[in-house]
């Protein structure tokens, strides 16, 4: 037998004992089978249980109808932190459009002066429904890429179902047909973007080894109209560790300039000038800093401190400089936005002279503009409605040389009790049209909110939104949601959401919305203080936050539910296991749980930044102490928990919870299971199976913290 055979036998060996040795310490990993045989047929026993139980309550069905009516409400806003519910392409504006006739949705479009009015005529360009009943298939709209400065052509991404992973189908918009013969790919997790008419940048999954461990695309070709995929030229090739690699452009045509981006990680990448000669030019930046094109000009946002022409800039901060002076060695970094104990940039961008800054104060936005139409840039604070949550989109068309929306830009208001306005705004000026109004979605007659803070363990001061119903008192005796999410700097706002309203609310319930560590209500150093070694910070500050609201008499134990999805499905699932004393519901949606295995199924390994590897033995005993499969005990008592997530999860394997549910079943604890069969990582694919989700889990609440509750 020759060396390398032997290695081979040996290798396939310890795979094998390794795995031996898994399937005795995890009984359930049969549950990681999403669609076997087996496994569906444990989720549709416990589907069946769940709903037998909640759908019998008394007022299921009005629930369900109050929740379905203000999902399908004729006034709808399209939100601007979607960008694929509304975008402006050329002469129109494009929505996606949902309701209880078309379900999957309507592509539509119409001019900006149309959209103003209050009923705009729409021009019908896709039929999602129709389309769906003509193929056969499940379709979920995911995106739409098209080509500047026509927008004829576009890249339309639809998902099966609603996965991560999609379709590519080549769109014309003028005769609303897909091209035939046009660009395709089959189902993957693709990044395409346009070079020019006949040729794509395009990351997808070419064969075997051509995706990176987090299932993203490794490679990014150059492809040509009319070519075999196979034979599209390779521009940039990472490695399998990486997290995924893609292209950013601006503009098309000749000048278009194009960055390949290598993610090291989910917070590092390599960001590389793609230059006309096929060379490649890596941009000195730190690796943690987030670039982006702006004419002449480069804007670097920074995650850590960085010192840069005799200056040290901290994380946060948001610089501006000189594109060719870049490549000199001159940039002429100037700060725009430098961040602040409460004060931190939640997003910015850029009409054809201005840069708007969407700063977080406090957890209440406050816009801000910079003026470059002339030689010094002025600054201004723009006068907006606060406290609350401002969403702004750029309406300025760089592809378009005579743009006549060049300074103009969307801007969204609402907060926990004022309905969502979508006005339009002028750079330069604090003058808005507003375009659009919703109606009230629940009565707020009565309500007030506050904003109080906890002391975490280790004395950081925590804050957090109370939203009071009518007549409320400091009792202890207030059926009480605290919400949660703490990861990813992803920052929980005050914004209007009917479903708390109809479903919670106006029926007597207290909502606490918590901005705990981990999150990125203020900053870097905020989300980067509650990762990894110092996860456990996160679920601290919950525990501070849910004592916080006992103390003030707002709730006691019996009257306290908690709620959070994905990494907030992990945030409630350790703390539940950690202090089930002090709540008695529990819902946990779309969850990471079993984080000795996340790593290994679907996009998992992207995450290793954030929580750290648990195959590195010192990584593994920090995240040990607080994963929840592993820690769930069976002599520990634990409140019913509501354990909800979608079989095509692609994203957050739906495997996590389903072994979480077995598990606490085996050890005599009564979890509710439910998994809906499409929705993707958003748990619904249409206004109909969110109804359903969102009723099942109010019932499940008020079965739990309602008035039978000692």
């Amino acid at each position: 037998m020759n060396a390398t055979l032997s290695l081979s036998l040996a290798a396939l060996c310890a795979a094998s004992a390794a795995a031996s040795a898994l399937a005795q310490t995890d009984p359930y990993l049969w549950l990681e089978d999403v669609t076997g045989e087996r496994a569906m047929a444990w989720v549709k026993e416990r589907n069946a249980q769940t709903e037998a139980l909640l759908k019998s309550r008394a007022d299921f069905p009005a629930l369900r109808a109050e929740l379905l009516e203000a999902l399908n409400a004729s006034d709808r806003i399209p939100r601007l932190d979607r960008p694929g519910q509304i975008q402006r392409l050329g002469d129109f504006i494009y929505t996606l459009w949902q309701d209880d006739k078309n379900k999957r949705g309507l592509w539509r479009r119409t001019s900006l002066a149309e959209f103003a009015k209050p009923d705009p005529q729409w021009e019908l360009v896709l039929d999602l429904d129709q389309l769906g009943r003509l193929e056969g298939k499940s379709w979920v709209f995911s995106s739409a890429n098209c080509l500047a400065p026509a927008y004829r052509r576009c890249l339309m991404q639809l998902s099966p179902g609603g996965s991560d992973a999609t379709v590519l189908r080549e769109f014309d918009t003028v005769d609303k047909v897909f091209v035939k013969g046009g660009f395709e790919l089959p189902e993957a997790k693709s990044q395409v973007e346009w070079r020019d008419a006949d040729h794509l940048f395009v990351g997808t999954d070419f064969g075997p080894g051509s995706l990176t461990d987090s299932g993203y695309p490794r490679i990014t070709r150059l492809w040509q109209r009319g070519k075999p995929l196979a034979s599209a030229r390779t521009v940039f090739e990472g490695q399998q560790k990486d997290t995924w690699v893609g292209v950013q452009v601006d503009g098309h045509g000749r000048g278009q300039r194009a960055l390949v981006q290598r993610a090291l990680d989910f917070y590092r990448a390599e960001y590389h000038w793609l230059q006309a000669d096929g060379r490649l030019r890596k941009l000195p930046l730190p690796l943690d800093a987030q670039p982006r094109l702006w004419g002449e000009r480069l804007l670097v946002q920074l995650r850590s401190d960085w010192t840069t022409g005799g200056r040290t800039h901290p994380a946060g901060t948001l610089l501006v400089g000189s594109w060719s002076g870049l490549w000199q060695g001159r940039p002429g970094f100037r700060a725009l936005f430098e961040p602040s104990a409460t004060r931190s940039l939640d997003a910015y961008v850029t009409t054809r002279r201005h840069v708007l800054l969407n700063v977080a104060d406090n957890v209440a936005s406050r816009l801000e503009e910079w003026d470059f139409s002339t030689r010094k840039p002025q600054r201004r604070e723009v006068k907006a409605p606060f406290p609350g949550k401002l969403d702004i989109r750029s309406l300025h068309d760089s592809d378009l040389k005579n743009d006549p929306l060049a300074d103009r830009y969307l801007v969204a208001y609402a907060d926990f009790l004022t309905p969502d306005t979508l006005s339009l705004g002028t750079a330069g000026s604090d003058e808005r049209l507003r375009l659009k109004a919703r109606r009230a979605g629940f009565d707020a007659s009565g309500m007030r909110v506050e904003q109080q803070f906890a002391t975490s363990k280790d004395g950081t001061r925590v804050p957090y939104f109370v939203i009071f119903p009518k007549g409320a008192k400091t009792d202890g005796n207030n059926p009480t949601l605290l919400y949660g999410y703490g990861g990813f700097e992803v920052s929980m706002d005050s914004g209007y959401r009917t479903s708390w309203g109809r479903g919670w609310l106006q029926r007597g319930g207290v909502f606490v919305l918590s901005n705990i560590r981990g999150g990125g209500e203020f900053g870097p150093a905020w989300h980067q203080s509650a990762i990894l070694q110092n996860k456990q910070r996160s679920y601290d500050d919950f525990i501070a936050v849910a004592e916080d609201l006992v103390r003030r008499g707002i709730t006691r134990p019996q009257r306290l539910g908690i709620m959070g999805g994905s990494n907030g499905g992990l945030l409630v699932g350790a703390v539940a296991v950690q202090r089930p004393e002090l709540f008695n519901a529990v819902v946990c949606q779309v969850p990471l749980l079993d984080m000795q295995r996340y790593h290994k199924l679907l996009a998992g390994a992207s995450w290793m930044a954030e929580y750290g590897d648990p195959d590195q033995p010192a990584q593994w005993a920090f995240i040990s102490k607080y994963s929840p499969y592993q820690n769930v005990q069976a002599g520990k008592k634990q409140p019913r928990w509501l354990i909800n997530t979608s079989t095509k999860d692609d994203r957050v394997h739906p495997g996590h919870a389903r072994k979480m549910a077995a598990r606490m079943l085996e050890q005599g604890h009564a979890p509710l299971y439910w998994e809906n069969i499409e929705g993707g990582h958003g748990g619904a694919a249409d206004n109909e199976q969110r109804a359903t989700w969102q009723a099942l889990e109010y019932s499940y609440l008020w079965s739990q913290l309602g008035e039978g509750v000692r």
